[in-house]
């Protein structure tokens, strides 16, 4: 697959192999993890099987997440950008779920928002889709802001992992149309 979409301050591509330095940076970082439910990964290997699992979904569902570059610097500042979902999450399979992940010195800059508003826009205007589905962790306020910024809507409240209570959000087709 090959993605690439420029926003007024970021870039979103493919993740590319050559990202794994950045990827290291972002996923080897406990606050990156605070409320993903998961570990720091340790090694540059780790940062690379993680990006192998990106590109193969760019192979299996046509879409995956993308690497997010700062146009002003060039610098990798983590990810964003759709997923298919294929496997069941709060009694749900086969969905578009839109996500970010940045390096905490580019937090509160508003690359999120815009890199969501970017990623909808692809889901409804590209790909046709009808939903796009988000989710965060219940405490994890800047996400959620970040999320109903772009358009979603709480819907409930869910167990992952049997572990996390999370907050499920969406955005139809319709509604997104309302917002341009």
């Amino acid at each position: 697959m090959k993605f690439y979409i420029e926003t007024e301050r970021l870039i979103l591509r493919d993740l590319l192999t050559t990202d794994d330095k950045g990827m290291f940076d972002l996923d080897s970082n406990a606050d990156v993890h605070r409320y993903l439910g998961n570990n720091p990964i340790h090694t540059i290997e780790q940062a690379r099987e993680v990006i192998g699992i990106v590109r193969q979904q760019y192979e299996d569902n046509g879409i995956g997440r993308w690497a997010t570059i700062e146009r002003s610097s060039g610098n990798f500042i983590g990810w964003s950008g759709l997923k298919y979902v294929t496997a069941a999450e709060n009694n749900h399979t086969n969905y578009y779920d839109v996500g970010y992940r940045f390096v905490p010195r580019y937090w509160g800059k508003g690359y999120a928002t815009e890199s969501t508003k970017a990623a909808l826009a692809f889901a409804f205007n590209t790909l046709q889709v009808k939903e796009v589905i988000g989710t965060c962790h219940e405490e994890n306020k800047a996400s959620r802001r970040v999320l109903e910024k772009c358009g979603l809507k709480f819907v409930e409240q869910f167990l992952y992992k049997n572990e996390w209570v999370c907050d499920w959000l969406k955005i139809t087709k319709e509604e997104w149309d309302t917002l341009i």
